[in-house]
This record gives C-alpha cells, structure tokens and sequence, in this order.
C-alpha cells in the first residue's frame, strides 16, 4: 500500500523521469557536487529537460469542456536548478528503493522458509508466483519510465511523459499481486467462515457471490482507466459533473480513428470511459452491501461489504469535491487537485 502512495507522490510530483538510468539490485545515490553534477548532465540529455514545458493556463470554450491550453508563459526545463533537480530526484529514488525493499522483504524469509522445508507443496507454488510477479513488477516500472526517456515528442505541445499504456500495465500488475497477496496471507491465517444454508438460501448465497467478484473486476476496470485518464491528462479536459460541458455523451469521444484508438487515445474518450466505469463501480458495491443485510452470511462477509461500501462512497464524495474545487481555480492548483485525485488509487485497492 505504501509503494502505491510513493508511486502517486512520485507521479504528482512529476519526478518519474529524473533517474535516467535503472540497475536491477539499486543505485548508490550521489554522495559528492561532482557526483550529483554528472547526474544532473545525464538527465540533462532527455525530453524532459530538453523540451518546453507549457504552464497549462487553460480556456473553455463551453462550461466545463476544455478549448486550449495557452502557450503564452512557457517556461524551460532548462531553467531548473540542481537543488530542484536533487528533491525530484530524491522522490523517484525513495520510490524505487521501497520498491527493493518490498521484494527483499519477501524474499529472504521465502529463501529461509524454503529451506528449512517449512513450506508445503501449494504454499511452494505461490512463492514462485509472487515472487516471478515482484520481479515483473520492477521491470515494468523501468520499462514504463524508458518511454518517457524516448526521442519521440517532436512537437512544440508536446509533453515528456511515461506511455500510458505501460503505466497501466503498471498499475495492473501492482493490483494482481496485492490483491493475491492479501487473499494469500487471509487464506492461512484467517480462513473463509462457513455456515449452513440449504435450498433457496444457498442460491442466494451463491448469486451474492457472483456479485462481489462482479464489484471486483469493475473497480480493477475502473483504477486501469484511471492510469489511462492520468497517462493522457484526461482529467483536465472536461471539469463539470456529471454532464460533460452541459452533454451526457461529448461530441468529440470519437474524434480518433480507426474509432477503436479512442479507447486508449482519445483523452474525452478516456475520461468518459471512466466516468462511466466509476459510476457503474458505485451502483454496484452499493447494491452488494443492500442485499447483503437481507442474506444470512458469514459476519465477516457482511463486514467486508460494509467495508467496501463504506470505501466506495467515501472516495466518491471526496472526488466529487475535488471537481467543485476545481471550477473556478488556476490550472496550477487544478494540477494540485488532479495529484490528490490520484491518491483514490489506495482507495481503490482497499475496496
């Protein structure tokens, strides 16, 4: 939980692409000026401190649809100190380092369990699992910076970022190995309740089921297209709520084509998309945590729905007043908002 909190600072902070190179078991930090001096050159050598960087004053032609963001203001990357340098610098360490010390964590005593044959035959198989998962999430990550290091922003409004596409692969996988993680150390030490119900209540029972596995694959839906709506900027293009400037469905959500590119693309496509997903995610917890109060479960099942419930609509109205905020504030601020916006990716991974 805490790497994915390092993760959204990092990201708020915008201090992903300051560490321009990755080694597999860490990098020592500079300790000396003339140290920190050749780091700063080598950054020096990629999009990000290369190109201009646009203030992001922005305009709406219509209420809550954005019409262009201002060139005038435009600051150069070229323009950063080395003491500025250094905090980025620090923040995408501290993230990469958490991220080491997570695998370690979990690999010492998995080598010591192992050996001492204190693992059975199933729990051997797991170990393999989180482990090649860990080690697939390090690389993803470096993968997914290398885009953003890459030689392909070519145009003047062009902004240095990481792929999306790879940052929700990140963001995927991050979720497959805390969720198997969780479920894996709640199977051993604090194993399913059972009752006994028969006929129309095991039915119902079984139908409940579905539902929570329902709610579960939404909400991974709905933080995927969260990376999307932060990989492309989407969240700024349309800022009122829940019609975007005064239309349930926009005009230009298929401005793209082929039509298919607008999914993934298309950044009033990506935010509709999570709209909806988000949306759909909340119709859905909610109805799980009502039925469950007329089901005769297991207490810690009507637990975990109140919980999830009690999750859902907390983020909901903490985004909801987010949006408010944002109506009638700089874009500077607003990108302060879109940051803690990004925090509700913990909330999800609880619910």
């Amino acid at each position: 939980m805490r790497s994915c909190v390092t993760g959204g600072v990092t990201r708020l902070t915008e201090s992903g692409l300051s560490m321009v190179t990755w080694k597999l078991l860490g990098e020592r930090p500079p300790l000396s000026a003339a140290e920190w001096h050749e780091e700063f050159q080598r950054y020096q050598q990629f999009p990000e401190f290369k190109m201009c960087e646009l203030s992001m004053r922005v305009e709406f032609d219509q209420p809550g649809r954005l019409r262009r963001v201002s060139p005038a203001g435009v600051s150069k990357n070229q323009e950063i100190t080395l003491e500025e340098f250094k905090r980025i610098w620090w923040m995408e360490y501290a993230h990469r380092m958490w991220g080491r010390a997570i695998g370690a964590a979990f690999l010492l005593p998995a080598t010591v369990f192992w050996a001492k044959g204190w693992l059975s035959p199933p729990l051997k198989k797991r170990v393999l699992a989180f482990g090649t998962l860990i080690f697939l999430q390090g690389l993803m990550g470096w993968y997914m910076v290398k885009s953003g290091l890459e030689d392909r922003f070519k145009e003047q409004s062009d902004v240095p970022r990481v792929s999306q596409y790879r940052l929700a692969a990140h963001l995927g996988l991050a979720f497959v190995l805390y969720t198997l993680l969780l479920w894996s150390g709640l199977d051993l030490l604090l194993p399913a309740q059972t009752v006994a119900i028969t006929g129309t209540a095991k039915t119902a029972a079984r139908k409940f089921r579905w539902l929570a596995h329902s709610c579960k694959g939404t909400v991974f839906l709905t933080a995927i297209s969260g990376a999307f709506v932060a990989g492309l900027d989407a969240g700024l293009v349309y800022n009122s709520f829940p019609k975007m400037a005064d239309r349930w469905i926009p005009d230009d959500i298929l401005a793209f084509s082929p039509a298919l590119r607008n999914v993934t693309e298309n950044p009033t496509t990506v935010q509709f998309d999570h709209r909806v997903l988000g949306t759909t995610s909340l119709a859905l917890v909610t109805s799980m945590w009502l039925w469950s109060r007329r089901l005769h479960l297991p207490p810690r099942a009507h637990m975990a729905a109140t919980a999830a419930a009690i999750m859902i609509w907390t983020q909901r109205t903490g985004l909801q007043a987010l949006r408010q905020g944002t109506k009638s504030v700089s874009v500077r601020v607003t990108l302060l908002f879109r940051g803690l916006a990004q925090s509700g990716t913990p909330g999800r991974r609880i619910t």
